[in-house]
């Protein structure tokens, strides 16, 4: 066979665009290198994508259970009871209500929407010397606490449930307080209606002899057989004259009264100072268990 039929029967070799090179091996090996370089560059993007989509699945399941909203929105639409609410549902409640020397049936003659008291305890039936003190509370319904204590005396002759003229009784039973008075300028701070008054001077002496001078230096009405929203010194009594009236809170005078209570001249200015009409206080006055 003639060298020129072997050269024929060899396959033909592609041709080369003029002035390209030839790949060589080392070409080939940095070509692998680069792309195995892109492969690893987009791995961290791809990772990053998938947490992407991941935080967003979680903010969009977030936003569903619980939207964002201002406090004012949240105030509106918060139906449920507040705090301080929910909390006192948790407390037992006093069965005495703060008054465990006063019986249920009085409790119950104790006006609902009552806050402020004074609660007057006598020693016994027959007996003139009593406790006085001052209980508060933050609503009606509320229990009552109390916030001050004083020594007091009554009448001479103790307490009654028929009080008639006198008999040197005081009334037994729950009365409003509504209006004051007296000699001196009244107290700062007090919201009653206040009736500075000459008249306010007691005359002659005590049960047991004792001088009156300062007793009327502070007085409140107790609203027992009196017309209401006037001085004190009215003499007005609507029940009539048999069961005699003019019964008020006032300066001790250190003895038993005519059928008043009273208190030390300081007690009767931190009284004033503090009751307030829009509270509507009353007194509770009688032996203790009454």
């Amino acid at each position: 066979m003639s060298k020129h039929a072997r050269a024929g029967s060899r396959a033909p070799r592609p041709s080369r665009t003029p002035g390209a090179s030839r790949p060589t091996r080392r070409n080939r090996a940095a070509g692998a290198r680069c792309a195995d370089r892109a492969s690893r560059g987009s791995r961290p993007v791809a990772f990053a994508a998938v947490l992407g989509l991941l935080g967003f699945g979680a903010g969009w399941l977030y936003l569903a259970q619980d939207p964002p909203a201002n406090a004012a929105s949240l105030a509106a639409a918060d139906a449920r009871p507040k705090a301080a609410e929910r909390a006192a549902r948790g407390v037992e409640r006093d069965p005495f209500q703060g008054l465990p020397e006063v019986s249920e049936q009085t409790r119950a003659k104790i006006p609902a929407d009552s806050r402020q008291l004074i609660l007057v305890t006598g020693k016994a039936r027959d007996s003139s010397d009593s406790t006085a003190a001052l209980y508060t509370r933050p609503a009606a319904g509320a229990d009552w606490a109390k916030s001050d204590s004083w020594p007091a005396r009554n009448g001479a002759k103790g307490w009654s449930t028929e009080r008639t003229y006198g008999d040197l009784t005081s009334p037994e039973g729950v009365y409003p307080l509504t209006d004051a008075g007296g000699l001196l300028p009244k107290p700062p701070g007090t919201k009653f209606p206040y009736d500075r008054n000459a008249s306010f001077v007691a005359s002659g002496l005590g049960v047991n002899g004792e001088s009156l001078r300062g007793s009327f230096d502070y007085v409140v009405a107790i609203d027992f057989n009196r017309k209401t929203g006037v001085s004190p010194l009215d003499p007005t009594k609507p029940e009539g004259e048999e069961k005699g009236g003019n019964i008020w809170l006032h300066v001790d005078h250190d003895g038993p009264s005519q059928g008043c209570v009273g208190i030390p001249k300081a007690a009767m200015q931190k009284v004033l100072a503090t009751l307030d009409p829009a509270a509507k206080p009353v007194i509770v006055m009688g032996t203790q268990g009454f």
